[in-house]
């Protein structure tokens, strides 16, 4: 058996050409959709994956705004950064890039973020509106995953899917989204690292998705043949991307995600979508 790729470059894209089309119709009406970021610190990989945000707004004719502040920002710098993106009008959703350097303070900054603006679908207003089933901006990995397996037509409906993470950005809101009656109806495990037979759960799902970030750690073995696999986590060994799928997955699973193409796309496809939502909501 050899799995079908679920191909989140070729989905991403096609998210793109309509949100093209969206774009082109607020510019109709005066309205340029706008995203923002802050960045702090000099982490590679983030600054790398915030420079291809902007790239992609440029790309389809969004307006952006970064805004990169040093290790040595305080959290009054930072609470000035999104308090400017809150009263900004032509920034119609924003993110503030997760890992802060030192002892920052991540979470307080996401509560100080204008739910309506909230670009990642992480601030608790919109993460409870996910648990209570109520229309809000989505994390985006979740959605995305989510489109993934609907457009290759993955069965989630009473299936059992089995979440290898706990995370906030991926493991928590995607158990929430595919349980929902009127999103997945799946029935959702979610195991994490500390769990001690992680592949007696794994061997019994429908789906499983590895969000742990770490190496390797779902192999043939754990698969339910026919399964689909979806690889959300990565690690880093020197400068290669290193996925929480063993390649062998491919040679069991029925459906499997990329490690590069898979996931990420789909990632940033959504955060475009969010923000265009958020413009579209600002007309009405």
């Amino acid at each position: 058996m050899t799995a079908i790729t679920l191909d989140g470059e070729l989905l991403a894209n096609e998210i793109k050409e309509d949100l093209r089309r969206q774009i082109d119709a607020l510019a109709g009406s005066g309205v340029v959709p706008g995203l923002g970021t802050l960045l702090v610190g000099d982490d590679g990989p983030s600054a790398n994956y915030v420079a291809m945000k902007h790239r992609d707004c440029e790309q389809l004719g969004m307006g952006s705004r970064q805004v990169d502040l040093p290790a040595t920002a305080t959290q009054a710098d930072i609470d000035a950064v999104v308090d400017d993106f809150n009263n900004d009008p032509a920034v119609h959703a924003y993110i503030i890039q997760y890992p802060f350097p030192g002892d920052l303070d991540y979470e307080a900054a996401l509560e100080r973020v204008d739910p309506a603006k909230d670009a990642d679908g992480l601030h608790p207003v919109n993460l409870g509106r996910l648990v209570q089933g109520i229309d809000a901006p989505v994390a985006c990995t979740p959605a995305g995953i989510k489109l993934l397996l609907e457009r290759y037509d993955v069965p989630i409906a009473g299936k059992h899917v089995v979440i290898v993470g706990r995370g906030l950005t991926i493991g928590r809101p995607l158990a929430n989204l595919l349980s929902l009656k009127k999103q997945g109806n799946a029935a959702v495990t979610v195991v994490h690292t500390g769990v001690a037979d992680i592949g007696a759960l794994t061997r019994t799902a429908d789906i499983v998705v590895a969000a742990a970030g770490a190496p390797h750690m779902i192999t043939a073995d754990m698969v339910k043949p026919g399964a689909a696999v979806v690889a959300a986590g990565v690690s880093f060994e020197g400068k290669k991307i290193v996925s929480d799928v063993a390649d062998e997955v491919e040679e069991v699973a029925g459906w499997l995600s990329p490690r590069i193409g898979g996931v990420g796309p789909m990632t940033r496809a959504q955060l475009l979508a969010n923000t265009v939502a958020a413009a579209t909501r600002s007309t009405s």
